[in-house]
């Protein structure tokens, strides 16, 4: 019976050396004849044990990890293709803590199955969502998204049911569906760890969302930056479009949907939502100014749907199971399940699903493990680079968008990034404003030059000159930019500044100068 042995194709295992391990689990394979395949799965999202080769035994997944190409004779010497005993061994990987704790839907395939295996697709359930909802009307469609509280896990947490309405209800030639895989937020890597582990689900879910709304062409608009993901998921739409899952009859329907892939030049404005629909028009990605939204006109002046990969692939689950089966995960308005990306100085990182309502501490404590320095945790940044800091006074923050928008914070795309007692929170202010400054695109006064006086100001706060009145104008800027920007790069700049400046203000104040020795 021929073995399989999993060895992540993740671009985080990757960069840990999955290729070198993979070449020699495949050395050792043929030099002692072992009857085994190697499977490219994606990753478990448990990255400080990638990478994690996992032997399949009696329909159980035995694990080993952290894994180095040099590990690798002895790991066959230990009997590895028979679950045997090892320094590395993890057992069986369903078990672990950090995985079993865990509410898989979005991500239930990522990890265990081949990405750009069809078969193993359906045969984990995929495919179910959309056989469904070809035998629905679109307004059935939506009225299952909207009954299930699905909201955008791209940041603004807007209602997906009523956006896909809009569009459905809107007049036009054309209609389409964009997914803005534009995943720019530092600490983010669930759009990354989708496009390369479980490509289909991301199709599957445009596909219902075109059904849904009357679009008839999708687009998906990624970064330069992700290369591995433009590679897998453009494989994936070959092999949809060739089994007719996308083409001219969606599964026999006789509804027509198509996807396309498209890179961007990695600019984090792009990932505003009229900013990348001006770079896929092939224009300078700046932003519009709304109204009219894109539900209206959007690409090409025709009404579009843009939602995220989390959202979009959160969709065949709930077309699968259905709206109440969803919607009885999470809290008040935040319904469903969302994938947590723990990053930074942090024991345990990578991406934990979970229903909303953990608290932060429960998430950086408990899950993440504390800082890997052993230090005390200092500050966390929900939401990416526009995210706000959050001491720990505030670790009691429950999970959800209503939660930390009341103490003025974001979850935007659910990146969670730790810094333990070293960090300087003046230095992460002016990196705010530096990082504005450098990516703005320009077109409003508030973001372009409230940026660049931010970090002019910041450096003086440093250096002691005037501080007083420099942080009073530091929230001055502040306030300017959270309420006269264009979108939410400036718009949303000012939350880490001011939290922490309002939480940290022992780091905004100017060192105690000593006087030199006569």
């Amino acid at each position: 019976m021929t073995v399989r042995i999993y060895v992540p194709r993740d671009a985080a295992a990757l960069a840990l050396g999955a290729e070198k391990v993979a070449k020699a689990i495949a050395q050792e394979i043929a030099a002692r004849g072992f009857d085994a395949e190697i499977v490219r799965n994606g990753s478990r999202g448990m990255f400080w044990l990638e990478p994690l080769v996992e032997v399949e035994l009696a329909g159980k997944r035995i694990g080993y990890g952290s894994v180095k190409a040099r590990d690798v004779p002895d790991l066959f010497d230990a009997g590895m293709t028979d679950g045997g005993e090892h320094r590395l061994c993890l057992g069986e990987v369903e078990d672990l803590p950090f995985l079993k704790e865990q509410t898989r839907l979005t991500f239930a395939r990522c990890g265990v199955t081949d990405p750009l295996s069809l078969g193993d697709y359906e045969a984990h359930g995929g495919l179910a969502g959309l056989r469904r909802a070809v035998s629905m009307t679109p307004v059935d469609i939506v009225k299952e998204i909207t009954d299930s509280g699905l909201r955008g896990r791209g940041g603004a947490g807007f209602p997906t049911g009523i956006k896909w309405k809009t569009v459905l209800d809107a007049v036009g030639d054309r209609k389409y569906i964009v997914c803005n895989a534009d995943e720019g937020d530092s600490g983010t890597f669930a759009d990354r760890m989708i496009m390369e582990g479980d490509p289909f689900v991301l199709i599957e879910g445009m596909a219902i969302a075109g059904l849904a709304t009357g679009a008839t062409k999708g687009f998906v608009y990624t970064r330069s930056e992700y290369p591995h993901a433009i590679a897998t998921m453009t494989e994936a739409v070959g092999i949809a479009r060739h089994a007719g899952i996308l083409g001219p009859s969606v599964l026999g329907s006789g509804r027509a949907f198509d996807i396309e892939v498209r890179t961007g030049a990695g600019a984090y404005v792009c990932g505003e939502e009229t900013a990348l629909l001006n770079s896929l028009e092939g224009k300078r990605g700046i932003v519009r100014a709304k109204p009219p939204l894109p539900a209206h006109k959007g690409l090409f002046n025709c009404p579009t749907v843009i939602n995220n990969v989390i959202s979009l692939a959160s969709v065949p689950v709930i077309m699968e199971k259905g709206a109440a089966f969803y919607r009885d995960f999470g809290m008040g308005r935040s319904r469903g399940t969302i994938p947590l990306q723990i990053a930074g100085n942090v024991r345990y990182g990578g991406l934990f699903e979970t229903a909303f309502g953990l608290s932060l501490g429960d998430i950086v404590d408990g899950i993440g493990g504390g800082t890997v320095t052993g230090r005390p945790v200092k500050a966390v940044q929900v939401g990416g680079p526009l995210g706000a800091y959050f001491p720990r006074a505030l670790f009691d923050t429950p999970f959800d968008y209503e939660s930390f928008a009341a103490r003025d914070g974001l979850i935007g795309h659910a990146g969670i990034v730790v810094f333990d007692d070293t960090a300087d929170m003046l230095k992460q202010a002016r990196f705010a404003m530096e990082f504005c400054a450098v990516e703005s695109c320009g077109k409003c006064t508030p973001c372009r030059i409230g940026s660049t006086r931010g970090v002019e100001t910041t450096d003086k706060i440093a250096h002691g000159i005037e501080p007083e009145k420099n942080r009073a104008l530091l929230a001055d800027l502040c306030n300017t930019m959270k309420f006269g920007s264009l979108c939410a790069l400036g718009g949303f700049t000012p939350y880490p500044v001011m939290s922490a400046m309002t939480h940290f203000p022992e780091d905004f104040s100017p060192a105690p100068q000593v006087e030199a020795a006569e």
